[in-house]
């Protein structure tokens, strides 16, 4: 059997190709993908055929936040069954390592993460119509719409970065940057209890996705910067920090904003960026980073998706079908305009 395959191999150069697959073997399942979201990550691939210092060697099929629905049980998989949708956990920690041993799997020595060029060869990606994989990854999502399930994994980072910021229940929390990361960061404090979330960015599109998704008050830093200056006062206004930009100025403002012995949780990966070190003690401020996400929070994304905890739909900002990548990807790429972009598969 072949399947179509989106893969990458060169800048700006994707490619609808097949490839053969065959059919599970024992402990796995085949999947119909219906639908994959468009992660930072992909576009860096897609911009400059890397993320940080992983080059891609070759080639690579992209893609690890994906959802569809199970079409053939290998051998001994008796708790899926075909026709169960289900949201497709792309993080395979080896759970032998110390760090998984210890509890700590977003830094298993041995990761397997699709989509990413991290380890030769790649551990390939998602977005393809079908694909063979181990039962464990695939968690049930009920009658959900399978778009909105394709958003579990984005969502499991921000659960994680949640459980770094500790208890938000009455605090009062800043979102720098409005992308998917910082719009559903802004969705997981209120539902977290949060009395008061405001989330900034450059663009209207993503700030009113964040406002839609749960943010009291947006502030678009190009037109209206001004209004950040009162939260400066006194020291600092806020308990917590999302910083999901990587951009100097936010972090710069972040801190000025948050209050003595807050907390700055660190999402945004922007590369080299400036830091006041007298500020972090004057502060007595505490500086969290936080990556990827554990299980357990997986699970709980699907949970929160399929009873309908947190409605992620209005992070969904366009559609593409597979054979239309190229521009789905151009999309993805305009914050003026997009927020998060999904593929549509086969299997949709």
């Amino acid at each position: 059997m072949e399947t179509r395959v989106c893969r990458i191999r060169d800048v700006h150069d994707i490619r609808i190709e097949t490839t053969r697959i065959e059919q599970p073997g024992p402990g796995e399942v085949m999947v119909a993908v219906s639908a994959g979201g468009i992660c930072g990550s992909d576009l860096h691939y897609f911009h400059e055929f890397a993320l940080g210092p992983f080059r891609i060697q070759g080639a690579m099929i992209l893609g690890h936040e994906a959802a569809g629905t199970i079409i053939a049980l290998g051998d001994g998989v008796t708790d899926l069954e075909v026709g169960t949708h289900v949201a497709i956990n792309p993080s395979r920690p080896c759970m032998n390592c110390d760090y998984c041993l210890k509890g700590m799997t977003t830094h298993c020595q041995d990761m397997r993460f699709r989509g990413s060029a991290m380890r030769v060869p790649h551990y390939e990606g998602l977005f393809r119509d079908r694909i063979v994989l181990e039962a464990e990854q695939c968690v049930p999502v009920g009658n959900v719409d399978l778009s909105a399930a394709a958003c579990a994994e984005p969502l499991a980072v921000c659960l994680h970065a949640r459980h770094m910021a500790g208890d938000l229940m009455g605090k009062r929390v800043l979102v720098t940057g409005a992308g998917p990361i910082g719009a559903l960061c802004s969705a997981v404090a209120a539902q977290a209890g949060a009395a008061e979330i405001v989330t900034t960015d450059l663009q209207d599109v993503p700030l009113g996705v964040a406002e839609a998704l749960g943010a009291t008050e947006v502030i678009n830093m190009s037109r209206n910067g001004a209004r950040m200056e009162r939260f400066s006062n006194g020291k600092g206004h806020f308990d917590v920090v999302f910083e999901c930009s990587g951009a100097s100025p936010a972090i710069q403002g972040a801190m000025a904003a948050v209050r003595p012995q807050g907390r700055i949780v660190q999402v945004g990966t922007g590369g080299q960026a400036s830091v006041p070190l007298s500020a972090i003690v004057g502060k007595e401020m505490t500086w969290q980073g936080t990556q990827r996400f554990r299980h357990i929070e997986f699970h709980e994304a699907v949970r929160l998706i399929r009873t309908g905890g947190l409605d992620v739909s209005p992070m969904v900002t366009g559609q593409f079908p597979l054979e239309e990548a190229t521009t789905a990807f151009e999309t993805a790429g305009d914050r003026s305009r997009a927020v998060k972009v999904h593929l549509m598969f086969e299997g949709a």
